[in-house]
This record gives C-alpha cells, sequence and structure tokens, in this order.
C-alpha cells in the first residue's frame, strides 16, 4: 500500500519556490485558544503549560508522577508538536487535594499558570490554535510572499490532514492494513490506524477537489458545513445564487467525508467521486467499516482571514495565523512553499 499521504498539489497556484522552518524549537510557536473559562473550584487543577521539545503525552505523565496520581487523571484538550515551544492547557483530577505546582521544575516545560476547574479536559475543547511560524525564504520574495497571503485571505486553504496525522513514513496506515487483515492492536494504536485511513481518504477526495478547479465551490450532490460550526445541509436544499454567494463570503464550505460504515450523506456527482476514490483504497475503507465507524463530514475549506506576515529581514518572515481545532499548519505552509526543515511534509 502506498504511503504517499501529503497532497502533491496546491489551490492557490504554484509554489513560490524553497522555503525552511524550524531551525530550532523556538521557530514554531502554538498557542491553544480555549473554548472555555476556568470556573474556580471544583476537584481539577487546570495547568496553564509553556513546553519546548517535549510532546504532550510525556508532558502529561511527568504531571502524573509529580502529583502522584494515575496517568487517567491527567488530561488535555489536545496533542501538540514537539520540536516547537508550544501552550497548552492540562488539567489534573485532585478530588480534595492540593498541589504545590510551583516546586515543579523541569527543563522541558514550565506551568504558567494554576487554576480551579469543575470538570477534566476533553479532546477538541478548543476554539482553535494560534501560530507563529519563522519561513526562512531566500528564493521568495516579501512582494511573493504578499501577494500569496492575499489569495489565500481571499479563498481559504484546503483543509488537508498533515502528515504528522499518517505517522512516520506512514507507519499508522500500515497499521490500518494490518488491522483491516484481522489484526489485533492495542487501542491507542487501533485508533491511530482508524484516524489515518480516515486522513488518507479524506485527503484523496480533497486532492481530486483541487485538481477540478475551481475547488471550494458546489457540485451537483454537495453536503455543505457551516462555519465554525459542525452543523452540515444537503446543498440541493439551496438556490445556486445563494450558494455562490455563501461559498464566496466563507459562510459556509464544502465537505469530504470521514469514512465509515453506511453511506456518505453525498448524492450525484459528490457521491460518485467520493465513492470512486475509496474504491481505489479497499483496504483502508475495509478497516473502517469493519470497525463499525460511523460516517462523518469534514470542512473541504479553512478560512485564513487572519492571515498576516510579520517580516524580519528581507529573508525570513514570521507568518502568523489561527485555525480551527483539528486543522493543521502543514496545510497552510503547503500552499505558500516547497519545505524543508523538522516535520515538513516529505
Amino acid at each position: 500500500m502506498s504511503t504517499n499521504v501529503w497532497p502533491r498539489e496546491p489551490a492557490s497556484g504554484e509554489r513560490l519556490g524553497a522555503a525552511e522552518i524550524r531551525r530550532q524549537p523556538e521557530d514554531f510557536r502554538v498557542e491553544e485558544l480555549p473554548s472555555w473559562q476556568p470556573s474556580g473550584d471544583g476537584e481539577h487543577d487546570v495547568l496553564w503549560v509553556e513546553k519546548r521539545e517535549a510532546n504532550t503525552q510525556w508532558v502529561a505523565d511527568r504531571l502524573a508522577r509529580f502529583a502522584d496520581v494515575r496517568r487517567g487523571a491527567v488530561s488535555y484538550a489536545g496533542l501538540k508538536d514537539r520540536f516547537a515551544v508550544t501552550r497548552q492547557w492540562f488539567s489534573v483530577h485532585l478530588p480534595g487535594r492540593q498541589v504545590d505546582w510551583s516546586a515543579l521544575q523541569d527543563v522541558a516545560f514550565d506551568v504558567l499558570q494554576v487554576a480551579r476547574h469543575h470538570r477534566k479536559l476533553r479532546i477538541g475543547t478548543l476554539a482553535g490554535n494560534r501560530f507563529r511560524i519563522r519561513l526562512f525564504h531566500a528564493a521568495i520574495t516579501p512582494q511573493a510572499l504578499d501577494e500569496r497571503i492575499v489569495r489565500l485571505r481571499e479563498h481559504g486553504c484546503p483543509n488537508y490532514f498533515g502528515p504528522q496525522r499518517f505517522g512516520h513514513d506512514g507507519a499508522n496506515l500500515r497499521l490500518a492494513e494490518a488491522l483491516a487483515n484481522g489484526r489485533r492492536l492495542p487501542r491507542h494504536k487501533r485508533g491511530f490506524a482508524l484516524s489515518a485511513a480516515r486522513a488518507q481518504i479524506f485527503n484523496a477526495v480533497l486532492e481530486q477537489r483541487v485538481l477540478a478547479s475551481p475547488w471550494a465551490r458546489n457540485i451537483d450532490g454537495d453536503v455543505a458545513m457551516m462555519e465554525g460550526s459542525n452543523a452540515v445541509f444537503a446543498t440541493a436544499d439551496e438556490s445556486a445564487d445563494t450558494l455562490v454567494q455563501r461559498f464566496a463570503d466563507h459562510d459556509i464550505h464544502p465537505t469530504g467525508p470521514l469514512w465509515g460504515d453506511g453511506k456518505p450523506m453525498t448524492a450525484g456527482t459528490a457521491a460518485a467521486l467520493e465513492h470512486e476514490v475509496a474504491d481505489t483504497l479497499p483496504v483502508l475503507t475495509a478497516a473502517l467499516v469493519n470497525a463499525r465507524m460511523a460516517q462523518a463530514r469534514r470542512s473541504l475549506r479553512v478560512t485564513l482571514a487572519d492571515l498576516e506576515r510579520e517580516p524580519v529581514s528581507d529573508q525570513i518572515s514570521d507568518l502568523c495565523f489561527s485555525l480551527p481545532p483539528g486543522s493543521y499548519a502543514t496545510a497552510v505552509l503547503n500552499e505558500v512553499a516547497e519545505l524543508n526543515g523538522v516535520g515538513s511534509p516529505a
């Protein structure tokens, strides 16, 4: 099975040239945008943590050991990159207890703030993430970058799953193949396998939509998603003129399949395209159907209304932007340059 997990064609025109990211962790900064505020009471400590060259699960293990609680008592809203400087919230279940977090010293992370909260954090309880990524672009002029940024703000970006979803060299896809062949996997590996299978099918559908430019438009039988929501509806229920305007205004976005058991919500041309792509990936679809994963939808487009460039020099810029939960900065960078650096698309 192919492990080519990254799209070949950007939607915004040819990439502008070669560039580099992540010469050091400080070149890639991510900060969670929470969808909640600490309540001030309850059984959980919530910790605002800045980490450097450490993955989220390792930090959670360290917090559990320090607080002398089981690992399951520590949770978080999202996984963050390792080779980066990131800020995120963790929660620790401490009924009837207090912990002196100021006594925790670690070279890989700092606890910046502690508050009390009435519930544990769960994956996805975020408004999004804010990125500041340093781009070393000796082969790309600032003017060309600014023109591309204007285009991305106007048209948005394909909402591809990033290469990190698939594991090193596509390892999570090979797990999905093993799962489809009847192999039993530990629960966490099973989750990685199924997520990677869904992501590969979604990316393949999205790439076909991009190749059939204009890509972020309605086609026969489409299902659209509301901006800022997971609510979806069949576009056949609205007039063509209304749909054109709503897509242009980024009020709604076309969607692609998160494959599973049953039929996708699409019809007509959209359904035919999705089934044609899925038929080229029978091992992955079998893994998802056998696992009884329910069909779901994901937006094919992500809005970049706040994308901006902050110049450091003529050859270095910081790209700053926000993304909703589950969207990848690598998908944005894929629209700009051929990248080198830690964690760059292969």
